[in-house]
């Protein structure tokens, strides 16, 4: 039994490890790009799309294109993406950079890609954004969120969902669990694109210049889909 576990987690290990360093290869400005091409194929979807009052809504939206999830029995998952906060005249923020990490324990094999939305429903989410660290289900309570153009929340567990979650998957998954990831603030990433030592709130507060095209594409691309 223990050399059956052990060869499982070989496997696996050798499964996540190329996935990864295909993810670490990609540059912040890179991940902006792909982060704003993924918002853009899902909003245009046809009903299939995120509701537009739903994201007009929400406090804060994660975007996270290419989630890599490998495993073999025991497995994981991994990606990079940008997040950007409703900001108090009603704007969207500058985004700041995150990853999303978590693991998982079943009869899974292969490795697959799956794009992440995160729609924050409470300023509670975002407050914990703010301080670097954030754990989907734990800190705030999550749901699949309803799709197509005239889709409302009507089920008492979405009711209460603080985050809506919706997944485009590709591979081996057919789908994506995001309860239990960790969300953090990808400190390196934003030092390369804002500068060193900004933190997320002066980011989200507007305090930060010379903001590359990629990053203002994905903040632009949030006022066109959130427009009334």
């Amino acid at each position: 039994m223990f050399k059956a576990l052990r060869r499982c987690s070989l496997i696996a290990l050798a499964l996540w490890l190329p996935a990864m360093a295909a993810h670490a290869e990609d540059p912040p400005l890179v991940r902006a790009q792909n982060a704003v091409r993924v918002l853009h194929e899902i909003m245009q979807a046809p009903d299939k799309a995120i509701p537009k009052d739903l994201l007009g809504n929400a406090k804060a939206i994660a975007v996270i294109p290419d989630m890599v999830k490998a495993g073999f029995i025991f497995g994981g998952r991994r990606g990079e993406g940008l997040i950007s906060v409703k900001t108090r005249d009603g704007t969207w923020s500058n985004p700041s950079f995150i990853t999303l990490t978590g693991g998982s324990v079943g009869f899974q094999a292969g490795v697959s890609a799956t794009d992440v939305v995160l729609v924050f429903r409470t300023q509670r989410g975002v407050d914990s954004i703010v301080h670097g660290k954030f754990t989907v289900g734990a800190d705030a309570a999550a749901a699949a969120g309803p799709v197509g153009r005239t889709a409302s929340a009507s089920t008492d567990a979405q009711m209460k969902a603080e985050i809506y979650s919706y997944s485009r998957s590709r591979g081996l998954f057919a789908g994506v669990a995001v309860d239990g990831s960790v969300l953090r603030i990808d400190y390196d990433a934003n030092a390369a694109v804002y500068g060193e030592g900004i933190t997320p709130r002066r980011i989200f507060e507007g305090g930060v210049s010379n903001v590359p095209s990629p990053v203002v594409d994905f903040r632009d691309q949030l006022e066109e889909y959130t427009a009334r």
